[in-house]
């Protein structure tokens, strides 16, 4: 398929709310087999890219497969809600709230997914993150639809997940509509419009947008249903703070060459298994992004092999 100039711009507009994304690997991870998600970089300098449209193109037309964030981090507001739902009997709840958005007069699109799908809901102007989470959880919480989290192992997830997140922090990247997934090798389309790229922009571009006094009416006076977990915060970047702490304890990220992102971790070459002759892949070695002192050698190196490798030994203490 080919994506127009035209196309990519409806697309942008409709889509993109920061030029930060992420690639979906074409590689699948030796232990799981999925397919992660990390954010690209330049090749050399290391620089983190920026989303253009040649690359909203390739999306479009198959050729790679990215993730998009809700919320710009400069006034906390995003252009679209999704809710991901991919557990059994999962459409049923999508529809349920498909069919009460309607009654608000919400329009909304249902994308298929590998497990399940994504209900997609668009915004007027980029609103609140946080007013758009009360709205949707308070809506699932009213309707007696499950919500991950919230005590349940499964349910639906609304994108954004956070209420805001720090200056120089992502949040959560989904799958960006209309390409291809990589594990299940196929496009998922939007129900409503046959399916060609033409077709199916246009039928998200004739989808109504929800204003922001809309948005204020649904959640005046309301707060996020206290059966819902909030997201954790963010963590500011760990390099470059400048903290007391930052210059004295130890950080794994202080001691390996270049990350990338992969899920909930930074992925990069295992210095122990490096030192080996091992890890010809550079992704043996997972580092939680939220708390870089959790880490792991999926090869087995253990956290003292690690530490010994990079010159920094765990201290041995000892008793009188």
């Amino acid at each position: 398929m080919v994506a127009s100039p035209a196309l990519v711009k409806e697309y942008f507009n409709l889509f993109v709310n920061r030029r930060a994304y992420t690639v979906q690997s074409f590689r699948p991870h030796p232990e799981s087999g999925r397919h992660y998600y990390y954010r690209p970089t330049e090749r050399g300098s290391g620089a983190a890219l920026q989303l253009n449209e040649k690359t909203i193109s390739d999306h479009m037309e198959g050729k790679i497969t990215i993730g998009l964030y809700a919320i710009n981090p400069s006034d906390q507001r995003c252009k679209w809600v999704a809710i991901d739902a991919d557990y059994t009997n999962s459409m049923e709840d999508l529809i349920k709230l498909q069919y009460h958005l309607s009654g608000d007069r919400v329009d909304s699109a249902l994308e298929m997914s590998k497990r399940g799908g994504h209900l997609w809901i668009f915004l007027a102007a980029p609103l609140l993150a946080r007013k758009c989470r009360i709205y949707i959880y308070d809506l699932a919480c009213r309707l007696g639809v499950p919500v991950k989290g919230s005590g349940l192992a499964e349910g639906i997830e609304v994108f954004p997940k956070h209420d805001a997140i720090a200056a120089g922090a992502f949040g959560n990247a989904l799958r960006g509509p209309l390409g291809v997934h990589r594990g299940a090798k196929r496009r998922f389309w939007f129900y409503g419009a046959d399916y060609t790229l033409e077709a199916q922009m246009q039928f998200l571009k004739r989808l109504r947008r929800v204003t922001e006094d809309e948005l204020d009416r649904f959640t005046d006076g309301k707060e996020l249903p206290a059966s819902v977990g909030k997201a954790r915060p963010e963590a500011e970047p760990i390099r470059g703070q400048g903290t007391e702490r930052s210059r004295t304890a130890f950080c794994i990220l202080d001691h390996v060459g270049r990350t990338r992102i992969v899920g909930k971790n930074h992925v990069t070459r295992c210095p122990s298994c490096a030192q080996a002759g091992r890890d010809r892949g550079g992704d043996n070695l997972a580092i939680l992004v939220a708390d870089p002192r959790f880490y792991l050698c999926w090869a087995g190196c253990t956290k003292e092999m690690i530490r010994a490798a990079v010159g920094k030994p765990i201290p041995v203490r000892t008793t009188a």
